[in-house]
């Protein structure tokens, strides 16, 4: 599923566009934060960026050059300032596409799907688990909490990997040592109690409690 970050300050015209992007399999965040708006983008990690001009604090050219200088991500303007001269600008300043208001939804939901096969290619692989502000990256075992970058070891990013990937659900604890050690014999249950607390200490640390919930009995939920 592609995420789209739509920043777009009608509440509106960014409801309905995400209520619509929803039908076509794609998971929407709507911009919160208009002072924030690149701590939010690499809280969610989308495919893609929806963006107006006119917006709250700083316009859209100034989010789009600051998204262009720690990401490649494709950026699609969308805004009723139609002109020539902005939309120039928005090219020259590294948007993919630009798409006047008003527009169809239908040909929004086009454009956005060819931006992405130009951009991914026909299969798009995500490279990244998302649960609330945690983002866990799988290319290089980090994790990013409320914008804050976790250096993992490699028990602490397996255990938050299985978790994630299991979110919503409780991971038992033997299912949770037999992927971390498999059937080494000389590892006993307090091993996993000791990872278990530095990795619920270092995402407290980076500003989110109870993240890691213990269910008596049963095991770890996120």
């Amino acid at each position: 599923m592609n995420r789209v970050y739509v920043v777009e300050d009608d509440p509106v015209i960014a409801g309905a566009v995400a209520e619509h992007l929803k039908g076509w399999q794609m998971q929407c965040q709507c911009a919160e934060n208009f002072e924030d708006i690149i701590g939010e983008m690499q809280r969610f990690q989308p495919d893609l960026v929806l963006l107006d001009i006119k917006l709250p604090y700083y316009n859209g050219f100034y989010w789009c050059s600051e998204i262009r200088k720690v990401s490649k991500i494709p950026i699609v303007f969308i805004s009723s300032a139609d002109d020539n001269m902005n939309i120039v600008m928005a090219m020259n300043m590294g948007a993919d596409d630009f798409i006047s208001k008003p527009f169809d939804l239908q040909v929004l939901t086009a454009k956005l799907q060819a931006v992405l096969r130009r951009s991914y290619g026909t299969n798009l692989e995500r490279h990244v688990l998302v649960c609330r502000e945690v983002v866990l990256n799988l290319d290089d075992t980090s994790a990013t909490v409320t914008g804050k970058r976790l250096e993992l070891t490699k028990n602490e990013f397996l255990m938050l990997k299985v978790l994630m990937e299991r979110q919503g659900q409780v991971v038992g604890r033997e299912e949770m040592m037999e992927r971390l050690w498999g059937a080494e014999e000389f590892v006993d249950d307090n091993t996993l109690t000791v990872n278990m607390a530095r990795l619920r200490k270092k995402i407290e640390a980076a500003g989110i409690t109870d993240f890691i919930k213990t269910k008596r009995g049963l095991g770890y939920i996120v």
